[in-house]
């Protein structure tokens, strides 16, 4: 028995156009799942299809912005409509605005938390009665290290993320008995476009992320695969409310 194959399963992945959610999704899709990559930017999220079918993966695209209720029930109704079930939701889905905590206007920080929680939220709320029909099903959230970590820069985001690993903690709880297992991915300093003007934003910031890190680099989207697999798979049925770091080593490091 292959624990973690995903053949005959359905995913959607919201943010998988691009970096980390695009890692996951290869992955998923790799495994055998038909995933439905889930973001505003059609073009981006055409490509991505693309990409995932050129690799011999099944992929659709749902153009849905993850901050709109009805977009996120649309999300879900096309998915099940185009494969008849769900069983797997990634709320990947994020954005950052790097400022002083004292610079942060009210806008940017409703922004930060309906993008980062709110709609892992609106998603998660949405896949719940086709994972009842599923008979169970997995969630996998973005938690990010902000979760564990201040930093002066992303007070906004590293709530949002705090209330992330909390609210993966509350579902998995409330959920357990319908067999949805729910759980939080922590990425760590990964290469992806929201960090590509971090170098040119903090000078040096880069080279110190690299040197605290003990395996001396940031991390790519493709990374994320195995942790997406694992956590989508029947290898993860026991697992549930936890939240694993995917950084390297970066938050342990003395």
């Amino acid at each position: 028995m292959n624990l973690f194959d995903l053949t005959g399963k359905v995913a959607i992945v919201t943010g998988g156009n691009s970096g980390i959610g695009l890692g996951i999704a290869k992955g998923l899709a790799g495994a055998g799942a038909a995933v439905a990559i889930a973001a505003r930017d059609r073009r981006r999220t055409e490509g991505a299809v693309e990409e995932i079918r050129a690799a011999g993966g099944q992929a659709t695209a749902v153009i849905a912005d993850a901050t709109e209720a009805k977009d996120i029930d649309r999300m879900v109704a096309e998915t099940v409509a185009l494969h008849g079930r769900l069983d797997i939701l990634v709320n990947n889905v994020g954005g950052i605005v790097r400022k002083s905590p004292q610079d942060l206007s009210i806008e940017e920080w409703h922004w930060t938390i309906d993008v980062c929680l709110t709609s892992a939220f609106l998603a998660a709320k949405a896949a719940y009665p086709e994972f009842k029909k599923a008979g169970g099903g997995k969630i996998l959230n973005n938690g990010s290290m902000a979760s564990l970590f201040g930093t002066s820069f992303t007070a906004a985001y590293g709530a949002a993320k705090g209330g992330m690993v909390q609210l993966t903690k509350a579902l998995a709880v409330a959920w357990a008995k319908d067999n949805i297992q729910v759980n939080a991915y922590l990425p760590g300093w990964i290469e992806t476009r929201q960090t590509a003007n971090l170098p040119e934003q903090f000078p040096g910031l880069a080279e110190k992320i690299a040197q605290r890190c003990p395996m001396g680099h940031w991390g790519k989207g493709e990374d994320f695969a195995g942790i997406g697999v694992f956590l989508a798979s029947r290898a993860s049925d026991y697992i549930t409310g936890a939240a694993i770091p995917v950084d390297g080593g970066y938050s342990v490091a003395g």
